[in-house]
């Protein structure tokens, strides 16, 4: 899709720089460029390499400011940010002919909006409703009385289990397993056995989550699983019933959350971090790749990082490996 400079200056707010009428048709990394794209830097050191590349025209931050160059720019706050907002127009999603595939199974009960595809083989059983604009993908078991909001991208051979329910612009990546019984059993204390505890919670997923292929993400016990706006969760990421996630948290892969946990807004799991049951991370808390948190740990403070196991914050971690190290030495 083509774009003038101008036009593409004025969405993202920026202060142009060059020919007004420039046309850009993509966007590019500064190796792969060629005539009509959009590259980005966030650092000085880089813009030469831009200011070199095919790229008809460059984001880039403050320090570009008094470049005089032929290339266009386009200069702004968070070059990395409006790169991201300037590929959405300048590389749509592929437009899909909305309908039901011939193969697929929707129960008469269930409701779709206007303009929803549902492909072939997917299952959508009685209750369902499907705003406006969503894509059900192929393959997909969609079970009873799910609620999937408008815009929803759901991929191939995810399945969502009953009674679930997906705000809107929530993307589901292929495999994904929603709203499936948490790991909750009781042990008979005199035979040694374990039986299995209810399991009849929801799962709520707020608006513009986007959750990773593979990843499962348990119902409440007897409540509910709450995953809040903006959630970005990584592949093979597994939620244990009763969490409560808050908005504008970051999961990276292979992270493995217990029960009964709470993540504040903001905060940002590295891969294969391990959380214990009945933990608390708070606002904006990083937790470093890894790490392990305990049953019932409290991690708090806004933008500190903590490192491994147990988890602790980063500078008291480095402390002990050092002195760790000076003890091997003698």
């Amino acid at each position: 899709m083509k774009r003038s400079l101008k036009e593409l200056a004025d969405f993202l707010h920026a202060d142009l720089r060059g020919d007004a009428a420039v046309e850009l048709t993509g966007v590019a990394s500064i190796r792969s460029a060629s005539e009509g794209d959009l590259v980005f830097v966030e650092d000085e050191k880089n813009l030469g390499l831009a200011l070199a590349s095919r790229a008809s025209a460059v984001i880039a931050g403050d320090f570009a400011a008094q470049e005089t160059s032929a290339k266009p720019l386009l200069i702004v706050k968070q070059p990395r940010l409006a790169f991201a907002r300037a590929a959405r127009i300048l590389s749509p999603a592929r437009q899909r002919a909305s309908g039901v595939h011939p193969s697929a199974v929707v129960d008469p009960l269930a409701h779709l909006g206007a303009n929803v595809t549902v492909e072939a083989l997917a299952v959508v059983a009685e209750g369902v409703k499907i705003g406006e604009g969503s894509r059900v993908g192929a393959g997909c078991a969609i079970g009873a009385n799910v609620s999937i909001g408008r815009d929803c991208e759901i991929y191939a051979n995810v399945t969502i289990y009953p009674g679930a329910r997906l705000g809107d612009r929530v993307i589901v990546h292929a495999g994904a397993v929603l709203g499936s019984d948490g790991f909750g059993y009781v042990r008979d204390k005199t035979t040694g056995r374990y039986e299995k505890f209810p399991q009849i919670g929801r799962l709520e997923i707020e608006d513009d989550v986007e959750i990773g292929a593979n990843a499962t993400i348990d119902r409440g016990a007897l409540d509910l699983t709450r995953i809040g706006r903006g959630v970005k969760i990584d592949n093979l990421v597994h939620v244990g019933h009763n969490s409560q996630i808050g908005e504008d948290v970051v999961i990276a892969a292979q992270t493995g959350i217990s029960g009964s946990v709470i993540i504040e807004d903001g905060a940002i799991l590295g891969g294969q971090v391990g959380v214990a049951d009945q933990v608390r991370i708070g606002a904006g808390v990083l937790v470093g790749a890894q790490a392990g948190i305990p049953s019932h740990k409290i991690l708090r403070g806004k933008g500190v990082a903590f490192w491994g196991t147990p988890a602790r914050p980063l500078r008291e971690y480095l402390k002990q490996l050092a002195t760790l190290a000076k003890l091997a030495r003698k």
